[in-house]
């Protein structure tokens, strides 16, 4: 038999495990298993966003939308992007970081070859498949069904939605080193569900709101992204306020990555 003679398929899978990006397909697909097997999981990450805007839209007639040169349509399209990204990302991986660690998982895990970087984000995949798939088939049902036109600025969309998505992980990340049990990481997201729901834009425009409260606003998490996603569809978006939309959620994500290099927890909390 030849030398050059093709390897085992276990020596093949073992040495693609040896890469990082072989690590993560595999902790990402044992991730996705359990993912799949959880009901409470599937039914928070993947039905309540698809349903929230519907929500929103019932209440676009009692908004003054006309006079800040809104439509249903750039105030329900915003929202769902954001229902994604706060529940089928960052609700859904606080309580995977917090069952993964509680478990033990993530301790073994740390002894093997995978880094810290590789474990998170492996273990973050599914969740981040899930919110962007939605958000982007949110999206078109939105632009077909609301009469919206083709984004004018589509970079900024998609710059957002991907900001988005990196800061819900993070945060998540940052918000399970405050929780103590699986069972109560329900609870401990709420409090940037809610302030992201009311404040950032999602359930009320900025635009609606008083000058003052509007400027606080701005500096929430979650606002540049709303912010950058609509201003993606009307292309009204100035090229100082995009970039401050982008600093402010740069800002966001890098401290909470610094927070989580500083204070996430790998071992169980007793």
């Amino acid at each position: 038999m030849s030398d050059t003679a093709t390897a085992p398929a276990p020596a093949r899978t073992r040495a693609a495990h040896t890469t990082a990006r072989g690590r993560m397909a595999a902790l990402a697909r044992a991730e996705l298993t359990l993912f799949v097997r959880t009901k409470s999981t599937l039914v928070s990450a993947v039905f309540v966003p698809l349903a929230l805007p519907l929500s929103v839209h019932s209440v676009t007639d009692r908004m003054k939308l006309a006079d800040a040169g809104l439509t249903a349509g750039l105030v329900v399209l915003p929202a769902a992007v954001g229902f994604s990204l706060l529940f089928a990302v960052y609700s859904t991986l606080v309580g995977v970081f917090v069952a993964r660690r509680e478990q033990l998982v993530l301790k073994r895990l740390r002894t093997g070859e995978a880094r810290d970087a590789e474990i998170l984000a492996g273990a973050a995949v599914p969740a981040v498949v899930t919110g962007l798939a939605q958000s982007l088939i949110l999206a078109a049902a939105c632009t077909a069904l609301l009469d919206l036109p083709a984004p004018h600025a589509p970079q900024l969309a998609v710059a957002g939605l991907l900001l988005g998505l990196a800061l819900a992980v993070a945060l998540a990340a940052v918000t399970s080193g405050l929780t103590r049990t699986a069972e109560s990481a329900q609870l401990t997201a709420i409090p940037l569900v809610l302030v992201s729901m009311l404040g950032s834009g999602v359930m009320v425009p900025l635009e609606l709101l008083p000058d003052t409260a509007a400027r606080i606003c701005e500096l929430l998490p979650l606002t540049p992204v709303i912010t950058l996603v609509r201003g993606g569809w009307t292309g009204e978006l100035s090229g100082p306020e995009a970039l401050r939309a982008l600093a402010v959620a740069l800002a966001w994500t890098a401290a909470a990555v610094f927070a989580v290099r500083r204070w996430f927890r790998w071992d169980p909390r007793r």
